[in-house]
């Protein structure tokens, strides 16, 4: 599928950055380093991205050299039939999501649940809500005593939320984004369920974690969201997140090294730009310097009593509140099909997906099975102790 242009795909400071990423050279899955200018075959090394993801000696060891990474953005750009496939850069890592982590997007979730999923009632609700916590829900801490006095007043005044007990209360909310194996990557059809007609997508950081929990790098990640559905009943967040191709990441993992660390991810700037078929153009940004809770306190929330031993992905969730009306006043925005979704942070690169319905997107076809199978008969694993550490 053709997308924007490859220009800025990766980091601005790539020269400097350890990029991983996975690649389908035509025998299957490849995981790959994008370093000095070269891209590594380091499935020798690594079979799959949760391997890389354990590593910390990726210094010492070297990859078999494919091609440089400029003839890489070369196929991306224009892509022939023999050419590599940029896939989403996990594999078998867990795919979570934190939700409700900036004050902006918990007032709109109380918005979606007022308006019970009906768009042409949240321009009023936006405007009274906003209007009573909107600065009181930027200023506390959650789970501080100041957040607990806060609730009790919002319960007095009728304006309690489910959602507000995650934005402000101790307990962030984490929940299970897509299973293993289902995301996409750069330059794929991303997909929103055909039934819904007010969706957005959510532009975020993620951090990628290994299974002792240790961040080993970040991505970019775009964590569809349906609106109508989630604003009819909390209960509906499973359909309302997870479908064919509704969760995508890349384009590389940017690894955690002495020019990367977790200093960047809280202080990145996450930009959205939307692009309609009918001219339509949406362009938004997300401070992670605003989210509530900080990236450490979100895998610990999400680890406290939950192992991985295949580590996972966390999405850290999104600033970005889809107000822009599209078609009528009031209405905020919505997806239509083809609308071209850029989400870019200079540090991370580019991730770039077009959208269309989770019905129409290419089918989901190699799961786990196929995964292992493909990986034994490529003679990349079978037997040894490979994982034993973590079965104890």
């Amino acid at each position: 599928m053709e997308v924007a242009d490859t220009g800025s795909i990766l980091p601005a400071d790539a020269e400097r950055a350890l990029l991983a990423g996975r690649l389908d050279l035509g025998a299957g899955p490849t995981p790959v380093l994008l370093r000095k200018g070269a891209v590594e075959d380091m499935s020798r090394h690594a079979p799959t991205v949760a391997d890389l993801a354990e590593r910390t000696d990726l210094d010492a060891i070297r990859g078999d050299r494919l091609f440089g990474v400029e003839e890489l953005i070369a196929h991306l750009a224009a892509p022939r039939s023999e050419s590599p496939v940029l896939l989403s850069p996990i594999d078998i890592q867990v795919v979570k999501a934190a939700g409700v982590t900036f004050a902006r997007s918990a007032i709109e979730r109380v918005i979606e649940e007022r308006a019970r999923g009906d768009a042409s009632a949240a321009a009023d609700i936006r405007g009274r809500i906003e209007g009573r916590i909107g600065g009181e829900i930027r200023a506390v801490v959650p789970g501080s005593p100041e957040a607990a006095r806060l609730k009790a007043a919002l319960i007095e005044d009728g304006l309690w939320s489910q959602y507000l007990e995650v934005a402000i209360g101790p307990d962030a909310e984490i929940f299970t984004k897509a299973p293993v194996l289902s995301t996409v990557g750069w330059g794929a059809e991303i997909g929103v369920r055909s039934d819904s007609d007010w969706n957005n997508p959510e532009p975020e950081v993620v951090l990628i974690v290994d299974s002792a929990g240790r961040p080993a790098g970040a991505t970019l990640g775009n964590d569809v969201n349906l609106r109508d559905f989630e604003g009819r009943s909390a209960l509906l967040l499973g359909k309302a997140k997870d479908n064919n191709a509704s969760c995508a990441l890349g384009p590389f993992i940017r690894l955690f090294d002495d020019e990367f660390t977790l200093d960047d991810v809280r202080a990145a700037e996450v930009q959205l730009e939307i692009r309609g078929t009918d001219g339509y153009l949406l362009r938004g940004v997300s401070s992670m310097r605003e989210i509530s809770r900080s990236p450490e306190e979100l895998v610990r929330q999400a680890m406290s009593e939950h192992d991985y031993p295949d580590g996972f992905v966390l999405f850290l969730g999104t600033l970005f509140a889809p107000v822009q009306d599209r078609d009528e006043p009031g209405r905020g925005f919505t997806h239509k099909r083809g609308d071209v979704v850029r989400i870019s942070s200079p540090k991370l690169g580019s991730l770039v997906n077009r959208v269309t319905t989770s019905k129409a997107a290419p089918p989901w076809r190699l799961g786990i099975r196929g995964l292992i199978a493909n990986l034994a008969g490529r003679g990349l694993i079978g037997g040894g102790d490979r994982g034993q550490d973590h079965a104890a």
